[in-house]
């Protein structure tokens, strides 16, 4: 299995905040990938382009690139891949099903919005998926980014959500309360074998303790 984030179309939607571009409104959903059985994508509906700013925190602390994600209650331990835009408007998770991928178009783990970080779900190979576990956390658990300079930065679980594969999820990309939050996504529900997807998609919201 291998998870993509597809972006369908891109719309530039700029909210200028101290000149700063936002991307706000992003809708997603799951759609096949591939023929395997196990493989799902994230479909995207809308994005925006990244700040050429510096990165800072809400603190005004230079944030670096996240390198691992830790999520002790669940024995998460893994590597962040960054990713970006390919041609096609695809967006691939590492092959790896330990490794998880960061939305490296919107902000860092930390910084002000909606950082997103996606990963795989079920066995692949035989081999337990990064997220496999990720409905099992609660509200309160606590989740730990690590950058590039070995500052972590701790997130606490806000919500849990399951979303359809066609409802407005527009939320999990974009925040207007300029607080730092992070967003988990990954495959939930009924796998369908004729259409090769899941029927939902799990988000866990967290924001920054």
């Amino acid at each position: 299995m291998q998870l993509k984030i597809l972006l369908k179309r891109t719309l530039l939607l700029a909210v200028i905040l101290s000149g700063l571009t936002l991307f706000i409104a992003l809708l997603l959903y799951f759609i096949p990938k591939n023929s395997i059985q196990g493989s799902s994508a994230v479909l995207v509906e809308n994005a925006a382009a990244q700040s050429n700013q510096e990165q800072v925190s809400q603190e005004g602390v230079s944030i670096g690139l996240p390198v691992r994600l830790k999520i002790p209650v669940i024995s998460v331990d893994s590597a962040v891949i960054p990713v970006g835009l390919t041609p096609d408007g695809a967006m691939d998770v590492p092959k790896d099903p330990a490794e998880v991928a960061w939305y490296s178009l919107g902000p860092r783990p930390g910084e002000s919005g909606s950082a997103v970080i996606a990963g795989h779900y079920d066995w692949i190979k035989n081999i337990l998926a990064v997220f496999d576990n990720l409905h099992k956390l609660s509200k309160g658990d606590k989740i730990s980014v690590e950058d590039e300079n070995g500052v972590a930065t701790t997130f606490v679980v806000r919500e849990i959500r399951i979303y359809g594969k066609d409802e407005d999820a527009s939320n999990v990309f974009g925040s207007d309360d300029d607080k730092a939050h992070l967003n988990l996504i990954t495959c939930t529900g009924v796998w369908n074998k004729a259409k090769k997807i899941y029927s939902n998609r799990l988000i866990v919201f967290t924001d920054r303790k």
